[in-house]
């Protein structure tokens, strides 16, 4: 008897210590003014009890057992909400605290992100808080400079984004050949890498070690997305008219199986910029298989191809002309705009992502990518005639009125019939481009094919009979400079938790860089063929045969074939990111460590008849790059913070930084190195339910970098060795400029702030100020194509002091928002941008701009205040502008509507230039100074200017 009320003893007690040893996991759910969110759904991802959060916003799930869980809160008007959480052995019950929800109506991302151009919690002591207060996306500061002064090309603390990181699904989407992301090649997908995690600036990230603008992780799981279909259709004229996408997601299904797949189109006629169009599209196709709660893996497809017309810089007085939106890239043919200037593409990604939790403390997410495809971008090119381009300096009537400057100045006996004939001429063109006359004004397409049609090779160029050839020659052609990608990456994410205060992470990656480069045929233009010929080459080398390819004989270029120029660039990087994140009493730590090594090189598959080196693979060049981050936040309570971020690294250089004139040698920056980052930053943050704030100041320094630029200059003196071995020098020719061994700081305050001044009322302001200057005077090297020399030597450029171009340093916006309780909002906001100049250009500043070289000394008449007069930094005009959006939402059942818009500078402010530079075509002091002091310069610096008044209207419908 006792053995049986032994047995039903044990039988009995077993059900109750399985019972005992699951855990109930609750938590409550607010919006940002700290209120209950009820009736939100809380779906716990693999499972099939879902909950619904009650009217104070708590939710709970029981029975869980120990493992490694993820929920997903959705809720009509707030954004989706991921949280994942561990639950440990004998853990009764797991407190997840406050959940906070943010309305999706507040969220600048619906209704000005989708364009083309791109914490809170009072439980102080986790640090999952610490996380949520450094999100950009809640982040006052960060939201405001990203979608309203991102608008206009303003960049916070004035880095560019050659120092960031951005990731999609664990790897690196930045290219090796310049350090940029090419955001097109997932663009349109909006819906599918919205909402990714956001390390700002140089602060420390779990994810990559980063750099001075912040890292950017972006993962596309197909279970992350809401079930259901999702519709969007947007009006705009910015860069494109429309936008339409379709988004679907099945969830994941009882098998373990979960898919979303998207598509996406944008396109127009005609954008804001005259002669512009775009046609581009986005797809997406996600599948998920779910193993076990613990492993999952992903296929991941992405694929935009693309096709889009650019817009050129232009000079004062072109705009004066024909005002900010004239784009001399197009003319009429056939009764349709056709440009030049078309970029086409498709590098469609894929990508394997495996998911493993390996135990209750440690979990690693592992990424295997391979991305290929091509980028062309046309242009105009010509052999033996001058540039066919509407602004070229001698097609404007400041040509004219500087000639006759000019000729009464050095030629008082000239003929009075030659200055009549050139004020004629400067009436002519100046009606023609006042009135806008597009044989003028605009390429003339009609004109080249006539040309080109009329140009009888056995009539107009004997030389040419002994290469064969017969037929009409193309002298102006349209040709495609093609990039050839195939990047694989490989990155694993590994994290160790040795506790609820301590966190190990170990990130690894590997990229393998390929990109063949050449130029390609296009269009002839009407005419028969073109030859592969430089027509410098007598100027060049006398006596040789000109040929950019001396490995083939046969010069003649048709459609399809490749000209010009023709190689390879490789890279292969490793990196090693360690990090740690523990905190200790009322500090939340984190470090992040860097070690990684890169091998680049170049191989030529032409053979350039001025260059040996043009032809075969270069040696390797090889970097070793270091790096160390860290960041302290001081918790004062659960709602003021103090926090530090600190960086020190190098980042090893880009090829197009190693390789400085890659389309015809494999010369290298005599003074190439690692640039070397130092960044600090302190701030102050609030955040309660009525008043977010962030006070910041930062200091950046910048060592060793390289700056590469090509333009074509007069009165450069480079050295030639003819074959005759005598020296003759080359006046005018193409060149690349390298700036080496740059030093810069950037140094300023950011403040941003957003006050709750009534429950459905909130101002928002921010306020930067910066100093970014260049710090010392680089070296400057010179290397001309149409020169076999090596690189040549032109001192120091004397630019310390001068402030650094490319963005506002002065940012100020304030605005308002008023969230009614029926779903529907309005904001506006004043922007006031200054402090913005052009970059200095190099060249202009060393002591070959103002040095005679046949007394080599100073030009006669030349003084120093003339000098600064003439080379004194170029400020933009500052700006303000005016912007409001507005939005409802509409809930019918299990559908949902949400509608925004937004217009930017309601007032129309056309003065407002974003960018531009320097041109460096006159290189010496007194022919440039005569440009600089007519009327009208013909070679001022170029800009572009703002767009004008712009709208974003758009609608989602989910079903």
């Amino acid at each position: 008897m006792i053995k049986k009320l032994s047995l039903v003893s044990l039988f009995t007690l077993l059900p109750a210590s399985y019972y005992f040893a699951q855990t109930t996991v609750s938590a409550y759910l607010k919006d940002a003014d700290g209120k209950p969110v009820e009736r939100a759904e809380v779906d716990l991802k693999g499972k099939d009890n879902d909950v619904t959060a009650d009217k104070i916003g708590y939710f709970q799930f029981v029975d869980l057992m120990p493992g490694h869980y993820q929920i997903v809160i959705t809720k009509p008007n707030y954004e989706t909400k991921v949280t994942e959480f561990d639950v440990l052995d004998n853990e009764k019950r797991k407190d997840l605290g406050t959940i906070t929800l943010y309305s999706a109506l507040t969220s600048a991302d619906q209704g000005l992100a989708i364009i083309d151009s791109d914490g809170d919690d009072d439980e102080a002591g986790s640090q999952v808080s610490t996380v949520g207060l450094l999100q950009s996306s809640q982040d006052v500061f960060s939201r405001i400079a990203a979608f309203d002064l991102g608008f206009y090309w303003f960049r916070p603390r004035g880095i560019d984004g050659r120092s960031g990181e951005t990731m999609m699904n664990g790897v690196s989407m930045v290219k090796s050949d310049n350090g940029n992301v090419d955001f097109s090649n997932w663009g349109g997908l909006n819906e599918i890498t919205r909402y990714p995690e956001i390390a700002s600036n140089h602060s420390p990230s779990e994810y990559a070690f980063g750099g001075n603008s912040g890292v950017i992780y972006k993962n596309t799981k197909a279970s992350d997305y809401r079930k259901g279909f999702q519709f969007t259709q947007s009006l705009t004229n910015r860069n494109y008219s429309y936008r339409t996408s379709l988004r679907y997601s099945s969830g994941m299904s009882k098998k373990g199986w979960a898919f979303t797949a998207m598509a996406a189109r944008r396109w127009a006629e005609e954008g804001i910029q005259e002669g512009t169009f775009y046609d581009a599209y986005g797809t997406y196709l996600g599948i998920e298989k779910k193993f076990s709660d613990r492993h999952t893996m992903t296929l991941n497809f992405i694929g935009s191809p693309y096709r889009r017309s650019t817009a050129s810089p232009s000079t004062q007085e072109v705009y004066d002309y024909r005002g900010v939106h004239y784009n001399s890239y197009w003319g009429w043919q056939d009764g349709e705009k056709r440009s030049e200037r078309v970029r086409r593409g498709f590098q469609p990604i894929f990508q394997l992502q495996d998911f493993w939790k390996i135990n209750k403390n440690s979990s690693l997410w592992t990424t295997a990518s391979y991305q290929f495809g091509k980028d062309k971008g046309s242009r105009l090119d010509w052999n033996g005639v001058t540039n066919p381009s509407p602004t070229y300096y001698r097609n404007l009537p400041s040509f004219s009125v500087n000639s006759i400057i000019y000729n009464s100045t050095n030629n008082p006996q000239v003929d009075p019939s030659e200055f009549n004939s050139l004020i004629d001429d400067y009436n002519v063109k100046l009606n023609a481009w006042v009135n806008g006359d597009p044989n003028v004004t605009q390429i003339n397409w009609n004109r080249l094919y006539d040309n080109n049609r009329k140009f009888d090779i056995n009539r107009r160029d004997e030389t040419l009979r002994l290469y064969g050839l017969n037929g009409n020659r193309s002298l102006v052609y349209l040709v495609d400079d093609v990039s050839d990608d195939k990047i694989f990456n490989a990155g694993t994410h590994y994290t160790y938790n040795f506790n609820d205060r301590t966190k190990f992470i170990l990130n690894l990656s590997y990229q393998n860089y390929k990109s063949e480069l050449y130029r390609e045929m296009k269009d002839l233009l009407g005419g028969d063929f073109a030859i592969n010929v430089d027509p410098f080459k007598e100027s060049a080398k006398p006596g040789s045969n000109g040929y950019y390819n001396t490995l083939d004989s046969d010069v003649r270029v048709d459609v399809g074939e490749r000209m010009t120029y023709n190689y390879i660039l490789r890279r292969q990087e490793a990196k090693v990111n360690p990090g740690l994140k523990f905190s200790t009493g009322n500090f939340d730590v984190f470090v992040s460590a860097l070690a990684g090594y890169s091998s680049s090189d170049r191989e030529g598959l032409f053979k350039h008849y001025l260059y040996e080196n043009s032809y075969g693979k270069s040696k390797d060049f090889n970097f070793w790059n270091f790096g160390l981050k860290g960041q302290v936040v001081y918790r004062i309570n659960g709602r003021n913070f103090l926090v530090y971020n600190g960086a020190m690294y190098n980042q090893a250089p880009f090829l197009e930084d190693l390789f400085i004139n890659p389309r015809v040698n494999a010369l290298v920056n005599p003074n190439i190195k690692s640039t070397v980052y130092t960044a600090n930053d302190l701030s102050y943050v609030i955040s309660t339910p009525f008043i977010k704030l962030r006070a910041t100041g930062y200091l950046v320094d910048t060592q060793n970098e390289t700056n590469v630029q090509r333009f074509f200059a007069d009165g450069i003196q480079l050295n030639n060795t003819n074959p005759d071995g005598t020296v003759s020098q080359v006046q005018s020719a193409f060149v690349t400029q390298v700036m080496s061994n740059v030093e810069k700081r950037n140094m300023g305050a950011e403040l941003g702030v957003d006050v709750k001044v009534l429950p459905t009322l909130s101002v928002q302001g921010l306020a930067s100020y910066g100093q970014f200057v260049y710090r010392n005077n680089p070296d400057v090297y010179l290397v001309s194509d149409a020169s076999g020399s090596s690189v040549t030597s032109f001192g120091k450029a004397y630019i310390k002091n001068y402030k650094q171009g490319g963005t506002p340093q002065q940012a100020f916006s304030l605005g308002m928002r008023y969230n009614n309780p029926k779903y529907w909002w309005v904001g506006a906001n004043w922007n006031y941008l200054d402090d913005n100049f052009l970059d200095p250009a190099p060249a202009l500043r060393t002591q070959n701009f103002i040095t005679n070289p046949n007394t080599n000394a100073p030009y006669v008449g030349l003084t120093e205040d003339s000098v600064r007069d003439m080379l004194k930094p170029v400020k933009l005009p500052s700006a303000f502008f005016l912007n409001a959006n507005a939005g409802k939402s509409f809930v019918f059942g299990k559908y949902y509507i949400l509608i925004t818009a937004s217009v930017n500078n309601i007032l129309n402010n056309r003065r407002y230039i974003t960018g531009g530079f320097e041109q460096t075509r006159e290189t010496k002091a007194v022919d440039f100074a005569t440009d600089y002091y007519s009327p009208t310069p013909s070679f001022g610096p170029k800009y572009w200017y703002t767009q004008g008044r712009s709208y974003f209207v758009n609608m989602q419908f989910r079903f």
